[in-house]
Parts: C-alpha cells; structure tokens; sequence
C-alpha cells in the first residue's frame, strides 16, 4: 500500500478514520459537558448554581436551563443522537459563559474567575463536531 491508500484506510471495518475522529470527538465533549452537569447538580446542587446564575445578574430559573442542557446534550452526544444539532444547540451555553462571567477574567483560562479561552476553544469544538458530523456508532445519525 501507498502512504495515501494507508491514510484513507479504514481503522475499523466499516468507519474511516474521519468517523473514528468525529466519533472520539463526540463522546469526549458529551463526557466533559456531563463533568459539567454534574458538578452543578451535585456539588453546587441546583438552588446553588441558581443562586450564582442570579448573583452575576442573570435570570435564577436559567440555571436550570443550562443544567438541563448540559445533561441531556452531554447524554445524546455520547449516545449520537443528532449530533451534529444538538453540538449547535448547545454553542449558545459556552458563549453565555463567555460573556457572563468568564469574559471579565480575561483570555487565559488560569486566571482568576477562569477567563475566557476554555469556553471559546469549547464552542469552536462543538461547531466543528457539527461540520464533522456524528461519526461512526452513533443512535440516530443527522442529515449532512
């Protein structure tokens, strides 16, 4: 084989290596958005994380929004359930926490209150999961 037929070659019968990527993608950042969920419900819990939505001036029921979110989006990525729509979906809850409260602390995410830069590469990562689209083993595959 060439250099190039043993990079287009299939890791796995039946999944190039694109849907292997896009796949590892999604399980990962529905992992890293259930990390997120979580920790909101269960060491924030619920009535924390919605008083702390309301502390940066925010609606208190929201919380409850994202919490949800995170938690169901988290499980249909892992899952691949429409993953390319539900990776959209969940962008407008990164650049919500970029603007309030990440946004104040600055780029670097180490810095005090966490700045920005981790939300930011977080939504570029969910568009790109949507363009990649759901990869191999996914529930319900979305239309490209």
């Amino acid at each position: 084989m060439t250099t190039s037929q043993t990079a287009s070659a299939p890791v796995l019968a039946g999944a190039t290596n694109a849907d292997l990527a896009a796949t590892i993608l999604r399980v990962s950042t529905g992992i890293l958005f259930l990390a997120h969920a979580g920790l909101k419900i269960f060491i924030f819990t619920p009535a924390g994380t919605a008083g702390y939505f309301a502390s940066l001036g925010l609606p208190g029921p929201l919380a409850y929004l994202v919490m949800a979110a995170e938690l169901f989006g988290g499980i249909a990525l892992i899952l691949g359930f429409h993953a390319r729509w539900v990776s959209l979906a969940l962008v407008p809850i990164l650049l919500g926490s970029i603007y309030t409260p990440h946004g104040a602390a600055g780029f670097i995410f180490s810095n005090e209150g966490g700045g920005w830069e981790f939300p930011a590469f977080w939504a570029v990562t969910l568009i790109v999961q949507a363009l990649l689209g759901d990869g191999a083993y996914a529930l319900k595959r979305s239309r490209s």
